[in-house]
């Protein structure tokens, strides 16, 4: 079993020694070498990585790698066994190639474990965290475009739980056909929405939109998949992300 998951990465840090690992290195197209493979070989996107974050990874993934499995982590953000408490013992937790082995001969498809908002829905909470233009744009091409998606786009836009941080493992066939529709509507998305305003942080768009797609996607095609923990690498200061989470539910915080 051939599994490559991707680890999106754009400076020298630390990475996992199990071969199923692949760092790549988004944003490298005009960048410095920091040693990994780069997102701007074959047919590529990597000049657009500061509006499609580690969507880039993802294009030449769909584009250029082979696989039997493809999926995707990021530098501080891995899937693991289990939550663990110091840094170290979270490195330790991270699934190796022959868990991956088992796991994926049991399901297709896997995904971060369901982040939950409680008090809003996943349009609620995308709203409040950035500009609209992205979502609305999304959901008018869906209307016009992809008619077939629309009541899986409004199952999954009214609940209170997604599957973020656009982390995945699921096998190519899947993974080429999720690639196929999500970029064909970002294409659309990015031809209409004018972005030049936006500030850094908004700029990141297509990052952002595509959150949502993975489980429009799942929904609509009614696809089976397992959930898997995730662990953040760093320390994190839960004070300060709680201040901005309030901030930007009363609509104080927008970066």
């Amino acid at each position: 079993m051939n599994i490559k998951i991707m680890v999106a990465v754009h400076k020298p840090y630390w990475m996992p020694t199990d071969s199923v690992y692949l760092p790549i290195h988004v944003g490298k197209e005009g960048k410095a070498d920091i040693g990994f493979q780069g997102d701007n070989t074959g047919d590529n996107i990597s000049s657009k990585n500061s509006h499609y974050c580690e969507l880039t990874a993802m294009y030449w993934a769909w584009k250029n790698l082979e696989a039997d499995f493809v999926g995707l982590v990021h530098y501080r953000r891995y899937f693991t066994r289990k939550e663990a408490r110091s840094v170290e013992k979270k490195k330790a937790q991270i699934i190796s190639g022959k868990e991956w082995e088992k796991i994926l001969s049991q399901t297709p498809i896997v995904v971060a474990k369901k982040r939950k908002y409680y008090i809003e829905s996943n349009k609620s909470h995308y709203l409040h965290a950035h500009q609209a233009a992205g979502l609305e744009e999304l959901e008018r091409i869906i209307h016009e475009q992809y008619p077939e998606y629309v009541s899986a786009m409004e199952k999954v836009m009214n609940r209170t739980w997604a599957h973020m941080f656009n982390m995945f493992v699921m096998d190519k066939k899947h993974y080429d056909a999720y690639c196929e529709w999500m970029f064909a509507i970002l294409a659309e998305i990015e031809k209409n929405v004018d972005i030049s305003n936006y500030s850094t942080y908004e700029s990141r768009i297509y990052g952002f939109v595509s959150e949502l797609m993975l489980d429009i996607w799942l929904e609509k095609n009614q696809l089976d998949y397992s959930e898997q923990n995730v662990s953040f690498m760093e320390k994190q200061n839960w004070l300060k992300k709680g201040g901005k989470f309030l901030a930007r539910k009363i609509g104080l915080f927008r970066a």
